[in-house]
């Protein structure tokens, strides 16, 4: 296990969240999407932000362990598991392989999902980023000047890597159709999925999904809708949470 750099809100002790960021980024992606008088925990997952840097162990699976450590270190108890992109893919693993840990579930725009198209560029662009590291992930994605980008070339190339690794070609990974497809339906807790686009919104409608889930499409964002539309996504979780009955964790709309 590693031990995570993390941000709380704590003395807040309403209903814990736990934000766990993408691919290349860290904790700061959450800046502005704020959760008043709830608990809030941030991570930096392992490779990335301030946490250690180990020399394996990058698959979604072995990252939802990390979390599990913590949120038991922490005593939050059951949370309200929030990931975007692969933090999306982290919090599915910890919500179906640590079920008493999570009591809701919120993805946006999650890193799973590849389409035949997507999945025909997938091992050249591990070969491209296994070469050219944070540089490669910088071009593949055509990240502009800001602090998105600096996040990403702030990331050590091997660690984007393994990532990527994890979660489309490794043993167990589910970043595509077909796996995603037989791994969705383990889950337990009730789910809102957030995404950018149709087309993958009109797939995953098509995957089972327990009671009280939701799954909305906005339209006019880019990957990174919750730092697009920052007080939309708080108020748009806030008010998923308070329609779950029971209301998970005193959750209120």
């Amino acid at each position: 296990m590693v031990e995570l750099f993390f941000t709380d809100s704590w003395p807040h002790d309403g209903d814990p969240l736990l934000l766990v960021h993408g691919w290349g980024s860290d904790h700061r992606t959450w800046d502005g999407v704020e959760f008043p008088g709830r608990r809030v925990v941030a991570v930096d997952l392992r490779g990335h932000g301030r946490s250690p840097v180990p020399e394996h162990g990058y698959r979604p699976t072995d990252m939802a362990a990390d979390l599990a450590a913590l949120i038991g270190r922490l005593g939050l108890g059951p949370v309200v598991a929030v990931g975007h992109s692969m933090g999306a893919q982290v919090v599915t693993v910890l919500a179906i392989e640590h079920p008493a840990l999570v009591e809701a579930l919120v993805v946006a725009d999650p890193a799973y999902g590849a389409d035949d198209a997507e999945q025909g560029l997938i091992p050249g662009r591990l070969a491209a980023l296994r070469t050219g590291g944070a540089a490669a992930a910088v071009a593949m994605l055509g990240l502009p000047d800001g602090s998105i980008r600096d996040q990403f070339l702030a990331t050590p190339g091997f660690v984007l890597a393994e990532c990527y690794a994890g979660m489309y070609t490794d043993p167990g990974a589910f970043g595509t159709r077909q796996a995603s497809e037989e791994y969705l339906p383990l889950r337990t807790c009730p789910v809102l999925c957030v995404r950018a686009q149709e087309e993958p919104a009109q797939w995953e409608r098509s995957i089972a999904r327990p009671a009280g889930s939701r799954l909305t499409v906005w339209s006019g964002v880019s990957h990174y809708l919750h730092r697009d539309r920052p007080e939309t996504f708080a108020r748009e979780v806030t008010t998923w949470l308070g329609t779950l009955s029971p209301a998970p964790l005193g959750a209120v709309s």
